[in-house]
């Protein structure tokens, strides 16, 4: 048999003679037909860009047929490219406004997770204490109107703490930025002010603070903090350890109950139990400023931001698979992925909607 294999055999694949008593190696010689690759290009959040650096290698290792490019270019790139169809998922830590979906009725709006922002500092000699901080506070630094780090409206709060006499250096976000969306919503819902003058987006006209830095993605400001003494800067909790590892000042921030509360998975978990079953079809909500007495002020679901309508079935099908596994307890919502951004895991509330948005892309 072996013998009539190696001297024999002409045999036709697909048309075309492929062996001639050329032997067995030119048997393993062969190309093999490989299935089709799907490319999905995800962009956006740079708060969510570690998550997805986290899931990528494991979920395309499981799923060869299928390439994830990711990109952190911010929050309003996501939001656009994903409109435009220049990217599958727009990673997006801001839900659509009303008006963009009005304009964009085809777009979805899938949180996969819940995120926490926290307030750094870099003020010498203050960085190993958590500073309490209120919206009114952080308003009046980010307007202009409170310029010291010794100001009666910062030193009230903080009884017992040394201030320094020191000019405050405001960092904020010059990309289209889904923390700067829920930020400027802290802002908004605690100071009445802000809210008439400024307001919340992705992208808003930042006053003119003498001094005052701006700076691209989290890495940016993490960054721009880390070179800043006197610096303070709103940062995406996934860029915890970055700011660990600068040795970075964390505030304590008053929630909507009056209490000073850290930026801990535990009290985010309690700011999402008010929250989440409020969640309407479409899950667009703020999760910002919650009820409670252990609530972290500032949290937010993680968008996919998706077109329903996509190039074709087989990229539908791909996307919908790799968004639900993304969702799935076991899968991109397992302890291990989510743990390691500091995250706090989609509620099964949540999930169910997600699923249900989900299946709609076709």
């Amino acid at each position: 048999m072996l013998y009539r294999l190696k001297k024999e055999v002409s045999r036709s694949v697909k048309g075309a003679v492929v062996l001639s008593a050329l032997g067995l190696s030119a048997l393993y010689a062969l190309p093999v037909s490989a299935a089709p690759t799907i490319s999905l290009l995800e962009t956006g959040s740079t708060l969510l860009y570690p998550l997805f650096n986290l899931w990528v290698p494991v979920y395309t290792k499981m799923n060869p047929g299928v390439q994830i490019t990711t990109q952190g270019t911010g929050s309003g790139t996501g939001i656009a490219e994903a409109i435009s169809g220049v990217a599958q998922i727009g990673a997006s830590d801001a839900y659509m406004s009303d008006a963009q979906i009005k304009q964009h009725p085809n777009i979805l709006n899938i949180p996969l997770a819940i995120s926490i922002q926290m307030i750094n500092y870099n003020v010498p000699g203050l960085n190993n204490v958590h500073l309490k901080l209120s919206g009114p506070v952080l308003a009046g630094i980010y307007s202009g109107k409170i310029t010291n780090w010794d100001d009666a409206a910062i030193a009230k709060l903080n009884p017992g703490v040394k201030l320094p006499k020191h000019k405050i250096i405001p960092v904020h976000r010059t990309d289209g930025s889904g923390d700067t969306f829920i930020f400027t919503t802290y802002l908004s819902d605690t100071t009445p002010e802000w809210s008439k003058n400024i307001g919340y987006s992705t992208t808003v006209s930042w006053p003119a603070v003498p001094g005052g830095i701006g700076a691209e993605g989290n890495p940016g400001m993490v960054q721009a903090l880390k070179t800043t003494p006197y610096g303070i800067a709103y940062i995406g909790i996934s860029w915890k350890k970055p700011v660990e590892e600068a040795h970075l000042g964390m505030a304590m921030l008053e929630n909507r109950a009056g209490r000073f509360v850290l930026p801990t998975v535990a009290n985010a978990k309690v700011a999402a139990g008010e929250m989440v079953s409020k969640t309407p079809a479409d899950e667009r909500i703020s999760l910002v400023y919650a009820p409670g007495a252990n609530s972290y002020p500032i949290i937010n679901y993680e968008y996919a931001i998706v077109s329903k309508t996509q190039p074709n079935a087989a990229v539908a099908a791909s996307l919908r698979k790799f968004l639900s596994w993304a969702l799935d307890p076991k899968g991109g919502n397992a302890p291990h992925f989510i743990d390691a951004v500091n995250f706090v895991p989609l509620p099964d509330s949540a999930v169910k909607l997600s699923r249900k948005q989900i299946a709609e892309i076709k």
